[in-house]
This record gives structure tokens, sequence and C-alpha cells, in this order.
């Protein structure tokens, strides 16, 4: 009975994620920009569609993913730098730049109770500061990745407006630096919020 719930739970958030995707596609600001935002979410969500029945996260994990996904085709629909509501935060709070990105990269940091899962159900690694240590070291590897797939983009296509839209540094020169720490604080934050928490769900998977 209990298996039957979280399955159900488990394809209302993928048919959620999946409706925002298909809005996401409808006019983007470009689709250049777009394909580039939301690639990295579709392939991380056909993975995870393939290979549910061999390992099934918690649904914990599952609702960070959907709730990532659908940041980052919002990213994609509007570009990063011009998502609506944080446009209207910039103004009424006369900040310099849209800060939906960095609000996008902070819960990133989400994503380290997704890799802690794996590591804690695929490999020899056991509750502890080598697990945390290890998880935090490889969400700072994937935020460093991005920005690093960021920068190369610029270099391709040689500084073109899809690329820049798709770096969205908004005349920032710090911008991956502030980015990276981004992610890390929301790692860090996550991870003592939630470490707890998560143990349970698994220890309840287990069972």
């Amino acid at each position: 009975m209990d298996k039957d719930k979280h399955w159900k739970i488990h394809v209302t958030l993928l048919l959620i994620v999946v409706i925002i995707f298909v809005w996401s596609v409808i006019k983007p600001a470009t689709y250049l920009d777009w394909l580039a935002e939301v690639s990295p979410a579709v392939v991380a969500i056909i993975i995870v569609v393939a290979i549910y029945n061999k390992f099934r996260f918690t649904t914990f994990s599952y609702v960070i993913i959907a709730l990532l996904s659908i940041l980052t085709f919002i990213g994609g629909h509007y570009t990063y730098a011009e998502v609506p509501l944080f446009n209207w935060i910039k103004e009424e709070f006369h900040l310099q730049r849209n800060n939906y990105d960095r609000f996008g990269h902070f819960l990133k940091g989400l994503m380290a109770i997704v890799i802690r899962e794996i590591l804690i159900r695929k490999t020899p690694l056991t509750k502890g500061a080598w697990l945390t240590g290890i998880t935090i070291s490889i969400m700072l590897a994937i935020a460093a990745l991005y920005e690093i797939i960021e920068w190369l983009s610029t270099k391709v296509s040689k500084g073109g407006k899809g690329a820049k839209d798709f770096l969205g540094m908004q005349g920032d020169p710090w911008d991956a630096q502030w980015d990276m720490f981004s992610a890390f604080l929301g790692t860090i934050l996550t991870l003592l919020l939630f470490t707890k928490f998560h143990d349970k769900l698994l220890k309840r998977k287990a069972k």
C-alpha cells in the first residue's frame, strides 16, 4: 500500500515536470538558450526514469529533482537574467541584477541529498565525516563543471547573444565565483537541515 502511494507521488511529480517542460518550449526568449539551459535537466530526468525499476530513490530525492528541473525550465524559457518575478524583486528593492541565477545555484545545493543517497546505497561509504566531505566535494565539482561549460559556450560562439544569455553574468566579472559560492552555501545548509530527515527516510526504505 505504501509502495503504491509513493509510486503515485512519483508519477504526479513527473507529470508536473512534463507540463512545465511543454510550457517552457512554447515561445521561449531564444530557442538556442532554451536548449542549452534545459538539456542537463532533460538528460537527468530521462536517466532517472530509465533506472526507476532498478534504482528507486526516496520520494524526497524525487521532489528535489522535480523542483530543480522546474527551476531550470523556467530559467530556460525566460533566460535566467529575465525571469519576471526576479525582475520585479530587482526593481522593488533597487538591486543591481536579476538574482534568479543565484537563487537557482543556491537551491542546487539540494542536489546534495541525491548525491548522498547514491553514495550511501551504491558505495562502501557509511554515514559520517567522509560521506559529508565527499558529498560536498562532488557538489562543488558539479558547480565548477557547469561554470566551465558556460565559459566554453562563449568561446565556441565567440561571445554571441545566445552565449551571453546562457552565461548570465549581467556585467558581474565575479559571477562564476558567486554562483559556485551560492551552490556551496546551499549544499552546506541542505546537509545541516536535512541529513537526519534523509537518514530516517533511508532507514524506512531499507525496511
